[in-house]
C-alpha cells in the first residue's frame, strides 16, 4: 500500500519539479542578459567611448566589444559568452551598442530580445535611455 503512494506521489511531484527547473532556467537566461544590457551600459558612461553587446541567435552567446579612441570601429572585449542552454533560442541576432551618454541603439530598430524556451518566450525590451522590461508571454 505505502509503495503505491509512493509511486502516485511521485508521479505527481516530477513534472512540477519539471516546471520548476524551466522556469528557473528562463529566469537565469533572462537575469543574464539584463545584467549584460546594463553592465554595458554603465560601462560605455563610466569609460566615456561606446560600447556594444552582440547577441547571437545560432550560438547562444552574447559578445562585448568597445569602440576605445581613436579607433573607428569595435573591437572584442574578451571572448563570446554563453547565456543560453541548447534548447532555448532568442528570435534574431541583434546588436545594441551604447553611447557615452547612456543612450542605446540596436542594429535591427528593435531594443529587444525574445528568448523561448519549453514553449515559453519572455521578451526584454530596453528603453532607448536603458530602462529594462521583462514581460511573460
Amino acid at each position: 500500500m505505502s509503495m503505491v503512494v509512493a509511486v502516485i506521489l511521485t508521479a505527481i511531484a516530477i513534472p512540477l519539479v519539471n516546471g520548476l527547473l524551466a522556469q528557473y532556467r528562463m529566469r537565469s537566461s533572462v537575469s543574464s542578459i539584463t545584467g549584460v544590457i546594463n553592465s554595458t551600459r554603465y560601462k560605455a558612461i563610466y569609460q566615456g567611448y561606446p560600447y556594444a553587446v552582440t547577441f547571437s541567435k545560432a550560438n547562444g552567446t552574447y559578445q562585448l566589444s568597445s569602440k576605445v579612441p581613436p579607433a573607428t570601429s569595435f573591437s572584442n572585449v574578451g571572448g563570446a559568452v554563453p547565456f543560453q542552454l541548447a534548447d532555448m533560442s532568442i528570435d534574431q541576432d541583434n546588436t545594441f551598442t551604447f553611447s557615452p551618454s547612456g543612450v542605446v541603439n540596436s542594429s535591427v530598430g528593435a531594443l529587444q530580445v525574445k528568448l523561448s524556451y519549453k514553449g515559453k518566450t519572455d521578451t526584454i525590451t530596453v528603453s532607448s535611455y536603458g530602462n529594462i522590461k521583462v514581460t511573460e508571454q
